[in-house]
């Protein structure tokens, strides 16, 4: 068999080329090449003899990985696989083929584009259709648009836009539809926003995610009777947050009543090329044109959009620029053909099935646990935003939403949890962000991402038919999935049950503020408010920033199962501390105690430096005129002789002097001079009280038991799963220092001797013993707050 010698080096190029690109780093140097690109960020002139190909893709990859950390993992791009490979060969094709001579390139691409076409309309049952191939998963339903534009209004190919004013054309879509889609086709069109018409979902009766068929029908009556023209309704397979369909064959009955275009997308087309198919999607092979996002659905990178519709008029599917009389825009299908058949019919369908059985999987684990229950019972830990009340019809949607809600009692308060505080559909909402976030990261390969209903909050969805065949999603990773869920749930029911009871410990304490965020997934805020009331208010601020700041970092180095930090990256709070998940044993009391009690000795000791310097300096003075007037005393008494050299140790010697000046201690805190008699009376410094302890509970816990837990709790560390949204800082943690363990002497206590000309030879005071100093030692750590040891003044 004869092969193009330009085709299989394009081949062997194509996979040169993704192993270097899927390849993170270098073999042998990781960093050279990088080092040496990110030298310069301004690209420099183009080279006169030109790069090799391995240089420009070195280049490409240095471009793809420049941003990425070096103390954190690479992030590898989606799983390509050699159907991906075939996805971009065709890209590569498309290129080479569009220089064949005008001829050949038009009999290639007409078997491209007719293969490709019949096979997608055999696979989801479109009969008897076209296809148009697009970039934008929007351009398909705004070529649409066009076609039926001309199709009802005969004039509009030489009129143009005038004849719209004769009746103006009206787009039905559903509340449920993509946000900004309808408006995206008024303005494409140039049509004006009350020619769009957005239809509610059903409020009574049926599902809360399908169009209202009954208001539908009176909206459209309306239109008519005021001369409008009801022109084309947008309908879902598959609604964009919770994957409902709406129920198809009934709104094609309404379509064909009032002449109306049906145009039908969403992610539950795909199982119309499953065998078992349920009804309410079977209809939407009736429609007139439906729109097929097969790239994510089949893991292919880089595959165009399909639009199927059905349409008898060549010339104005033409007009509407859904055909083209451009050879080259045909050959968008080509990444499309190859791909489809390198998979088959066989791996297409078993792709989508195993999707859908994933999500099946999910759905039946999630049912048998025992902590779960449906959305029928209000008041449940997890409830199925109508997932699990779908109609018999829709259960392999392979869509699964749910959402964490609240327990059926509440332990702390003895009340019922729902409604027992303000702001519980906003919390919830934040702790259901949370703990999507958390799924994500333990188990990245579910593809588990945060859907925001209208009427349920935030939730998580679970969509493999968008995500398994690009992430490689398998049976043990939902198992991996639920393990996880299971493992979290006690976390939040923990700390949904606890923040009101850290509310009102926090209310207990005057210098500590409750700040009330309800975005903030954790137990809650708090802000430490120094005492001091004559600071102006940009030095308070300045203050409060300070002891919170120096807060934080003490929390931080406790040894317990919380994480502290600033909050929210984006946060409207600022200067204070959040903290994050509770555990099963959290004693709250405790916790915030030990928060207001740290918060005051950094107050006191921030306050003892700032006076600090003035004490010191007025105690000099003192100490200096103390010392002066000692001295003159002891001249007087010894007298001259003794003041010279050689006499006055002779004279000693014969008659030894004992001095009547006393030593003086300087107390820094009090700024004052006082005698050393009752330290050398005592054999002890005096004047000591017991410091107050820090109420932290850590005399009563026993060995190796954290911070923060209460005595006897059957919580472990198996739920510790306690680090918040955004907090990716892991504090390195200390033992927190036991308020019995004594302390060295303070550095203040020195010894301050008065000025002499000859010092004479006099029998020594008695020294303290290493008893003694142990004793002093002992007393001087049991001074208070704010109070240091004495300094030592003495004339030996």
């Amino acid at each position: 068999m004869m092969v193009d010698p330009t085709l299989a080096e394009m081949g062997k190029n194509l996979n040169e080329a993704m192993k270097i690109l899927e390849d993170g780093r270098n073999a042998s140097d990781p960093d050279a090449d990088r080092r040496q690109f990110s030298r310069s960020s301004i690209p420099g002139p183009l080279q006169g003899d030109g790069q090799d190909v391995a240089s420009i893709l070195q280049l490409v990859q240095n471009l793809m990985h420049e941003d990425e950390e070096e103390d954190k993992p690479s992030h590898r791009m989606q799983n390509v696989g050699e159907q991906g490979h075939m996805a971009l060969l065709g890209h590569s094709l498309a290129a080479y083929i569009s220089v064949l001579d005008r001829e050949r390139l038009r009999k290639l691409i007409t078997r491209i584009a007719s293969d490709t076409t019949l096979w997608l309309c055999r696979l989801f049952r479109y009969e008897s259709g076209s296809a148009y191939y697009h970039e934008d998963d929007r351009e398909g339903l705004l070529k649409v648009c066009r076609l039926v534009i001309n199709t009802r209004y005969e004039d509009y190919s030489t009129e143009g836009y005038t004849v719209l004013n004769s009746r103006q054309p009206v787009i039905y879509q559903s509340a449920t539809c993509r946000p900004g889609l309808g408006q995206h086709l008024c303005s494409q069109l140039a049509l004006p926003l009350s020619s769009l018409c957005t239809v509610p979902c059903n409020t009574m009766f049926g599902s809360q995610h399908q169009m209202d068929i009954a208001l539908l029908d009176k909206l459209i009556r309306e239109d008519v009777e005021t001369g409008k023209l009801p022109l084309l309704l947008i309908a879902n397979a598959g609604t964009p947050g919770a994957g409902h369909t709406d129920k198809l064959g009934r709104l094609k009955e309404l379509c064909e009543q009032y002449g109306m275009w049906l145009h039908i997308e969403g992610v539950n087309l795909a199982t119309l090329a499953l065998w078992e198919v349920s009804s309410p999607v079977t209809a939407a092979t009736r429609s007139d044109s439906m729109t097929l996002t097969l790239g994510p659905w089949l893991g292919l990178p880089a595959v165009p959009a399909v639009t199927l519709y059905r349409h008898e008029d060549p010339a104005l599917s033409l007009a509407a620029g859904l055909t083209s009389s451009q050879p080259v825009e045909k050959l968008r299908a080509l990444p499309l053909w190859l791909s489809l058949q390198y998979l088959g019919q066989d791996g297409i369908v078993e792709k989508i099935r195993h999707a859908v059985e994933l999500s099946q999987q999910l759905l039946e684990k999630l049912k048998t646990l025992a902590s779960i229950k449906t959305s029928d019972e209000l008041d449940s830990e997890i409830s199925f935003v109508d997932a699990l009340t779908m109609v018999e019809d829709e259960l392999n949607s392979p869509v699964v939403v749910f959402r964490f809600s609240q327990e059926t009692s509440a332990e702390s308060s003895g009340a019922s949890v729902e409604g027992y505080f303000a702001g519980e559909r906003e919390v919830l909402d934040s702790l259901n962000r949370w703990l999507c976030e958390r799924l994500a990261q333990m188990v990245p390969a579910s593809g588990v991402d945060i859907v925001e209903l209208e009427d349920e909050g935030t939730c998580v969805r679970f969509t493999p038919l968008m995500t398994a065949a690009a992430l490689g999603t398998q049976r043990c990773d939902v198992d991996l999935l639920v393990e996880r869920l299971t493992e979290l749930v006690p976390v939040l029911n923990c700390t949904l049950r606890l923040r009101l009871d850290f509310r009102e410990e926090v209310y207990r304490h005057s210098a500590l503020s409750y700040i009330e965020d309800l975005n903030w997934p954790g137990l809650g805020a708090v802000r430490y408010e120094p005492r001091v009331e004559e600071l102006t208010d940009t030095k308070r601020k300045l203050e409060v920033e300070k002891i919170n700041s120096e807060l934080l970092v003490k929390l931080g180095e406790l040894d317990a199962d919380l994480i502290f930090s600033t909050g929210l990256e984006f946060g409207p709070e600022k200067d204070c501390i959040f903290i994050g998940m509770a555990t099963v044993d959290l004693d709250v009391a405790e916790l915030v105690d030990t928060i207001a009690a740290l918060g005051r000795d950094i107050e006191e000791n921030g306050r003892l430096l700032e006076n600090m310097t003035e004490v010191v300096r007025k105690g000099i003075q003192e100490a200096e005129l103390q010392l002066q007037k000692d001295n003159q005393d002891k001249l007087m008494e010894e007298g001259v002789l003794r003041q010279i050299p050689l006499v006055g140790s002779v004279l000693n010697w014969f008659s030894p002097f004992q001095s009547t000046v006393k030593g003086r201690t300087f107390n820094l805190a009090a700024g004052s001079l006082d005698s050393t008699e009752p330290t050398y009376s005592m054999k002890a410094q005096t004047g000591g009280l017991a410091s107050p302890e820090t109420p932290t509970s850590s005399a009563k816990r026993l060995p190796g038991q954290r911070l923060f837990r209460r005595e006897g709790a059957g919580g472990s560390d198996s739920h510790s799963e306690t680090s918040s949204v955004g907090q990716a800082e892991d504090f390195s943690r200390e033992r927190f220092p036991q308020p019995t363990t004594p302390s060295p002497v303070p550095d203040e206590a020195v010894s301050v001797v008065p000025e002499s000309p000859e010092t004479p030879q006099v029998p020594a005071e008695p020294e303290p013993t290493q008893e003694n100093c142990e004793v002093g030692t002992q007393e001087e750590e049991r001074q208070p707050d704010g109070q240091d040891a004495p300094v030592e003044e003495t004339g030996r």
